[in-house]
């Protein structure tokens, strides 16, 4: 039996939506949870369930609900917009949830068949989510939460904006579950007609539960013939009315057994012929879960598979991390021109026409050097930019789904480590490629593995930081807007271009990814004409070890990284 005592919610300003609720629900029978619009009944129900900040009591067969992590795979919550990826196939759909909650094999495969057979969709199983109807994604959205074989299901108005058909079709879908597999649905439902298919229905208003009972016992209670008119019954008397009066007639409908009230309602006796009242409970988890790595290879693999299926996105992907280096080289395309020697040393007497042209030859030395840092600086900029596109929007688009399967059973650490991993292997892709270009046609000099390493540093670092962005962050927008602001103020905040203040250099300095990106990368052509004449040329320029310039970087990155298992650890209301 699942069942709250005295439950309420306040919202952060004080306001209280949910008001000392009392409510059963007792195993094995079709619940409606219903009520106008902004009522409660959705809250009503995330309370019980743990799923938001509440006072008072829930309890499952006994046992006190403190969050949503205890009742992970004995109770389901299928929320009203189905929350998968539209870009896999129904099998691949029930596939990845499976593969990240169950570690039998064998078990999974036989839940897959279960549970494509029970929701009538085995002929869509090759069809990609987002192509289906409304009411076949809806049944997608139960298919999840039956991967995990709950007890209860909690439906959050899934018939919703269904066409007659489909919601009957959905419809007789739960009452098939409790009849077949004795399951207990609760249906938070804006139909009133469907009301005589239901066991018992629960009534909500303005944040109260004002009646629990059969059908016929709603219509004699409002004093109703047809349930198209309850709204109108309880608009007759305001909300105190309604409160005391159930307060008052509670005891009388609920009887001597409250886990068993309403079983006489005559609409549906048949079907609670079949009920699990009569059948052994099952424990709260039968099967065994599946672990860390099993999670973290099921996410990884998921990514790839919808980075290949995501056209737009791996198509912009593959423009800027092949198109960006195309840009740079457009200023060397016949390599760097050569750093000329002087035709004097500095203890020699010259002539004026030897110094003229020694004079000449420094000018074309500084602009050499000039050309050769400001291709650097172009490049760690636009690594920066990818990286920033790598993770601005990576969890904060899907935030909701994660949510979603952390309440089946997903681990926070698994997640966090999923994405770290998928745009770290991106983003070293990128900054990796982008130094061999532009060494290979500009001819940089540097020895390659410390300029590869800095730049693949420098995108790894900033993916990660704006990564951390997007799992602290609301929106996908907002989190892209943080990621490229952070981006834009890299440049002039640096000090490559734009002389910083000596009292501002170090408090911007060591958060500013683009300096050691530059500052490694130019350090590892120390040994080279183009450094000497860069360091003449600039004899204040900062240049910092390769080394230095890369345990920066990864200070950065872990900086990222843990922003990334903050964010995540956080929960989020669905």
């Amino acid at each position: 039996m699942l069942s709250c005592t005295q439950l309420s919610v306040e919202t952060a300003d004080g306001k209280r939506i949910l008001c000392n609720a009392d409510a059963i629900f007792s195993s094995g029978k079709m619940h409606a949870v219903i009520g106008p619009s902004g009522c409660g009944k959705t809250t009503l129900m995330k309370a019980i369930l743990g799923m938001i900040k509440r006072t008072g009591i829930a309890e499952f067969d006994g046992e006190q609900i403190h969050s949503c992590d205890e009742i992970a795979g004995a109770i389901g919550f299928a929320p009203q917009f189905t929350l998968a990826q539209p870009n896999l196939t129904v099998e691949e759909t029930f596939r990845y949830a499976l593969a990240l909650n169950v570690a039998d094999r064998h078990e999974r495969e036989r839940r897959l068949q279960s549970v494509l057979e029970t929701t009538k969709l085995a002929p869509h199983a090759d069809k990609l989510v987002g192509s289906l109807s409304g009411g076949q994604t809806r049944r997608v959205g139960l298919g999840l939460e039956l991967t995990l074989a709950p007890r209860y299901l909690v439906c959050d108005e899934v018939t919703s904006g269904l066409d007659p058909n489909s919601e009957d079709e959905l419809l007789g879908l739960m009452r098939e579950l409790i009849e077949s597999d004795g399951k207990t649905i609760i249906c938070i439902i804006h139909n009133l007609a469907k009301l005589p298919l239901f066991n018992t229905i629960t009534v909500v208003s303005a944040g109260n539960v004002i009646f629990q009972g059969s059908f016929p016992e709603l219509c004699k209670y409002f004093e109703i013939e047809n349930p198209l008119q309850l709204y109108n019954s309880m608009e007759s008397h305001p909300t105190d009315f309604w409160v005391q009066k159930w307060q008052e007639s509670r005891d009388e409908i609920y009887g001597a057994d409250p886990e068993n009230f309403c079983d006489d309602n005559a609409d549906v006796d048949a079907a609670d012929d079949n009920a699990t009242d009569d059948k052994p409970k099952a424990a709260l988890s039968q099967t065994e879960h599946a672990g860390f790595l099993s999670q973290l290879f099921t996410l990884l693999a998921r990514r790839f598979r919808l980075l290949f299926r995501d056209a737009g996105y791996l198509a912009l992907t593959l423009a800027i991390t092949f198109g960006f280096p195309c840009i740079v080289v457009l200023f060397a395309l016949d390599g760097l021109p050569q750093v000329q020697v002087l035709p004097i040393d500095e203890m020699q007497m010259i002539s004026l026409s030897v110094f003229e042209q020694a004079i000449q030859v420094q000018l074309k030395n500084s602009a050499v050097a000039t050309l050769a840092t400001g291709l650097v600086l172009f490049q760690v900029i636009l690594l920066a930019l990818m990286g920033a596109n790598n993770g601005g929007r990576e969890i904060a688009a899907e935030r909701n789904l994660y949510e979603k399967e952390r309440m089946t059973g997903l681990r926070p650490a698994a997640y966090a480590l999923s994405k770290i991993l998928f745009t770290a292997l991106i983003a070293i892709f990128q900054g990796a490629w982008m130094c061999v270009f532009v060494k290979v046609i500009c001819k940089f000099p540097g020895e390659w593995l410390p300029q590869i390493a800095t730049m693949s540093g420098v995108c790894v670092a900033m993916t990660l930081i704006c990564l951390g962005f997007s799992a602290l962050m609301k929106s996908p927008e907002k989190a892209s807007l943080l990621s490229i602001y952070l981006v834009g103020f890299q440049l002039p905040l640096s000090g490559i271009v734009l002389e910083l203040p000596k009292a501002l250099v170090w408090v911007f300095r060591p958060f500013i990814n683009v300096f050691w990106g530059w500052s490694g990368f130019f350090d590892a052509m120390s040994t080279s004409a183009i450094y000497d004449a860069y360091t003449k040329m600039n004899a204040n320029a900062e240049i910092f070890s390769v080394n230095v310039s890369l345990c920066v970087l990864v200070l950065h990155a872990i900086g990222g990284a843990i922003l990334v298992f903050i964010g995540c650890m956080q929960r989020r209301p669905l």
